[in-house]
């Protein structure tokens, strides 16, 4: 299939549009809309927070008259009713002529349908512009969908050497505080931040995102993503700093009757606790991330320890790794990145380098895991 220059301009705007609600869509995908006459743009929008206008009402609220236009989309509008009316009937009553889309949606209540429906309508309808881009910018919400399972982010800040904590545990701080805001913008862009129990005893973290919507350009509100600490034997106190923080938090642990009589001091001090079965000696972290799927989560990033976050990778979980890398040297005696058993070089993780660059003083560096992992 062969798409114009004007075609290619109007997606990619439609994909900046989109990226407007990265911070603030969730559950729902991030979606953005281009109406156009030729090369002259009408209407244009971005889905808005959950409950309120997908990206094409946005952009049909803008057009007088959208008769015979244009329309521009990411992924494939909508046909059923949800919180809001189908699209793909809004556009069929607006009488546009052609929709040319991203991607198609993989929500088993679209799927296709929507194209079909338009299709009938009697409507232009192709498919795959800048496919590539628009899936990486709804990979949560289409993992979820194809597989059952949130996109998983391991964050990691690490000396040139690799280290992340003294022997003592101490990393406050490894990296700088441009690094540092660089994260919250990962934390507003997750649903989910998972830590361990050993990193919440250490360091009692909030967890919650402490940049303003402003500060990322966005002026919807912003949601705390759920905390969730990976508590097998329920050490946490309910005197836990994150308690008494905006949002909620989900506390994942095995069953036994002893547990859950502990249970109970920390759901009434307002957390949630979920009962998972084990891998081994410790929490199934597969199960974990199928219990945050179906709590509608499309991202989480684990910012933990070597522990927690070695076991996410070494069980085949790991989808993104963003590391920062800070000028300095801790040793031999610090505690390495990952508890990852690797005996031999051809046994290593490959990883492609997908964006390198420089944060203040320190690297961050965004790396894949290569496809047969």
């Amino acid at each position: 299939m062969s798409f114009s220059i004007v075609d290619r301009k109007m997606m990619s705007r439609a994909l900046a549009l989109a990226a407007k609600g990265r911070y603030t869509t969730s559950p729902n995908p991030t979606v953005g809309c281009v109406i156009a006459f030729g090369d002259d743009i009408v209407g244009e929008g971005f889905t808005r927070p959950f409950g309120g206008n997908h990206a094409e009402i946005e952009a049909l609220n803008q057009v007088s008259e959208a008769t015979n236009s244009c329309v521009y989309v990411t992924l494939e509008p909508c046909s059923h009713e949800g919180r809001t009316g189908p699209c793909t009937t809004a556009l069929i009553k607006a009488g546009v002529s052609r929709v040319v889309i991203a991607c198609e949606d993989p929500n088993p209540l679209v799927a296709g349908s929507g194209i079909k429906l338009l299709q009938e309508a009697g409507i232009e309808v192709e498919c795959g512009l800048l496919e590539d881009q628009a899936r990486e910018l709804n990979k949560g919400f289409i993992k979820r969908h194809e597989h059952g399972l949130p996109w998983v982010l391991i964050k990691m800040a690490a000396s040139m050497d690799g280290r992340t904590a003294m022997a003592s545990g101490q990393s406050q701080w490894v990296t700088t505080p441009a690094s540092r805001k660089d994260v919250q913008r990962l934390r507003a862009g997750s649903c989910a931040i998972i830590t361990g129990i050993g990193t919440q005893l250490m360091d009692d973290p909030s967890l919650t995102v402490k940049i303003t919507g402003e500060e990322l350009g966005v002026y919807d509100p912003l949601i705390q993503p759920l905390r969730v600490v990976v508590d097998s034997q329920l050490q946490m106190q309910a005197s836990a700093r994150m308690l008494v923080q905006p949002g909620k938090t989900l506390i994942a642990t095995l069953g036994g009757d002893s547990q859950r009589q502990k249970a109970q001091a920390l759901i009434d001090a307002g957390a949630d606790v979920v009962f998972l079965p084990a891998n081994g000696h410790h929490i199934d972290l597969q199960a974990l991330l199928v219990e945050l799927a179906a709590r509608n989560c499309n991202r989480v990033m684990v910012e933990a320890g070597a522990g927690l976050a070695g076991a996410f990778i070494a069980e085949g979980l790991l989808d993104e790794l963003v590391c920062y890398w800070a000028p300095k040297l801790f040793g031999s005696d610090a505690r390495p990145m990952f508890d990852l058993a690797i005996n031999t070089i051809d046994a290593h993780l490959a990883l492609s380098i997908k964006d390198i660059r420089q944060i203040g003083e320190d690297l961050r560096i965004t790396l894949y895991p290569d496809k047969d992992y």
